[in-house]
């Protein structure tokens, strides 16, 4: 389930989730031996969606997995539909070579032309290993699962098909009124006419006839103006219903007006000033890994609601549509970034062609799919890079650059782990700094000294009309631990630093948002290195099943208190 509502109605759509043969391919032999068209006799049976480290024997297995899948179909024009394959996918349908994907946490498709109706076999390699050109790199503070992590589907498409389309707009001062276009991926089989009907909620906003090429076309529509719109904003995130339909297909997706910017040092969501107050949430749980259901994503999403949360920070990759919607319907804002941790790369490893070329794509990718969703207002570049060298510098202008073209209406940053030596600050709307004083290093009280010195580097920078998000900061418990004399890893000395924390950054009048590291405990890879408790990142102020510690309760508390004092 990668929507939380039907994004057709007239498209016939087929779920290929549930049962598929699978096996592994440690030698790398698989093509070669055929698999293409179709698996071994000795392959097993797996369920997609689905991470393979949840089979025995495969917690830690990393490279070459083949996954296979039989269904039926009416035939004609085809597209498969995946919602996430980790990390690079190539895909065949009966042994001829249909496409591949680079890239583990967006969703993707391929269409297959002249399908005769009956029994067709879907094969797909999935590769997770990495080499110096992988996003994300090997090393990484989260755990490499691998497999078909979200639901896949096959269209039946007929006619003039909607494959995408954004919603442009720019909304009057008193942001009562927006003018509007819609921007249109469409596919045909052939060159062709078709009717065209746009509708938002039961409006019909633009109505014509047009014409299209064969393959893939894009088209722009003429601007309309709406007026008297109701807004998206976290007390009241209003949504609209967009509908498109040409002769013989549709495409149903939601938007929302906002507007988000930076001025006089703040951030503003509608003319209005806001502090973002939430935590980074990754996609995990120990039962299914990055495969989370739409039912536990709509659970987190409530766990924020109940803390006074206002955003959510999508670390270290793009989540699922299904939880993005979640968060259009609730109000939180959210900060969407790829997964380039920067921790694993050197300074030389940013300059390769191919990983710069595949953030970019990734960026590319991520406003493309994730585009309508009011909710973001964050687009993430990458997080703790060396960006305090020269190939660091250049990485962040590059893609600072192409988001601002391509991103919307939204900020575009990236978290530094690197306050006081980072050349790259320029290249930004909002800085973002990850610190962890009180844990790695330092006491609570050093993060007063540490917002005096930061103030005073950022005049020095002559940065002062950007405003500060503490991006990361937090302390690990192992929940149930607890003692009268506060020491670390103990859920006292958890709450009392992150309400430190929060306490002093909503006193400063630089930081304009905070989100605690992290939501809830996580696996993460042994590669690392950093001696994790049970393998586990635990600065979670949930567990892993989501039960609070006292940490959640400590700023569940924070956060009313402020809202009250607004």
């Amino acid at each position: 389930m990668n929507r939380i509502f039907d994004d057709h109605i007239i498209r016939k759509v087929y779920s290929l989730d549930g049962t598929w043969k699978f096996c592994t391919d440690a030698s790398r032999e698989g093509e070669k031996l055929g698999y293409t068209g179709g698996l071994p006799e000795n392959a097993k049976n797996i369920i997609v969606p689905s991470v393979i480290g949840r089979d025995f024997g495969l917690l830690e297995y990393t490279g070459i997995t083949w996954f296979e899948r039989k269904f039926h179909t009416n035939g004609g024009t085809l597209r498969f539909c995946f919602g996430a394959v980790m990390t690079e996918a190539k895909v065949w349908l009966d042994g001829e070579y249909l496409g591949e994907h680079y890239g583990g946490f967006c969703e993707f498709d391929l269409i297959a032309e002249d399908v005769a109706a009956g029994e067709h076999t879907l094969i797909v390699r999935v590769d997770n290993s990495f080499n110096l050109d992988s996003i994300p790199h090997a090393k990484v503070d989260w755990y490499h699962h691998g497999g078909i992590i979200r639901s896949v589907s096959f269209e039946e498409l007929s006619g003039v098909c909607v494959l995408r389309c954004h919603a442009e707009y720019t909304l009057s001062d008193a942001l009562t009124s927006a003018e509007v276009y819609f921007k249109l991926k469409l596919y045909s089989k052939e060159d062709a006419k078709t009717s065209l009907e746009i509708a938002l909620g039961d409006d019909t906003v633009i109505s014509k006839n047009i014409k299209v090429c064969k393959g893939i076309s894009e088209i722009n529509t003429e601007s309309v103006m709406l007026n008297g719109i109701a807004l998206w904003d976290a007390d009241k995130p209003n949504l609209y219903k967009l509908t498109v339909r040409t002769a013989a297909d549709d495409f149903i997706d939601r938007i929302g007006f906002r507007y988000i910017e930076v001025k006089n040092s703040k951030i503003y969501l509608n003319n209005k000033e806001i502090e973002l107050k939430g935590a980074n949430r990754h996609e995990d749980h120990p039962d299914w890994g990055f495969a989370v259901p739409a039912q536990l994503s709509r659970k987190d999403v409530e766990i924020f609601c109940d803390m006074g949360a206002n955003a959510v920070r999508g670390s270290h990759y793009p989540q699922s549509r299904a939880f993005v919607d979640l968060l259009d319907e609730n109000g939180l804002m959210f900060w969407s970034e790829i997964p380039i941790w920067g921790c694993g790369y050197t300074a030389a490893d940013l300059e390769r062609p191919l990983v710069l070329t595949r953030g970019l794509d990734m960026l590319k990718e991520m406003v493309e799919v994730y585009y309508n969703h009011p909710s973001i207002v964050i687009w993430g570049i990458h997080n703790e890079i060396e960006s305090n060298t020269e190939s660091g510098l250049e990485m962040t202008k590059l893609y600072y650059g192409e988001m601002k073209k391509i991103g919307g209406n939204r900020l575009v940053t990236y978290a530094s782990r690197l306050p006081f030596s980072d050349i790259s600050f320029e290249y930004c709307d909002v800085i973002s700094v990850n610190y962890y004083y009180g844990w790695y290093e330092g006491t609570k009280e050093t993060w007063d000294t540490f917002l005096e010195k930061f103030e005073a580097r950022r005049e020095e920078l002559g940065l002062t009309d950007k405003p500060l998000i503490m991006s990361e900061f937090g302390a690990a418990a192992i929940y149930g631990n607890h003692t009268f004399d506060n020491l670390k890893w103990t859920e006292e000395y958890q709450a009392e630093l992150l309400s430190y924390c929060i306490e002093a950054f909503h006193k400063s009048e630089m930081v304009c948002g905070m989100f605690v590291w992290q939501f809830c405990d996580m696996r993460t890879c042994i590669q690392m290195g950093l001696g994790r408790a049970r393998g586990f990142n635990n600065k979670g102020i949930v567990n892993e099943y989501r039960k609070p510690k006292a940490a959640y309760h400590a700023i569940k508390a924070l956060n009313h208190r402020f809202a009250e004092e607004e």
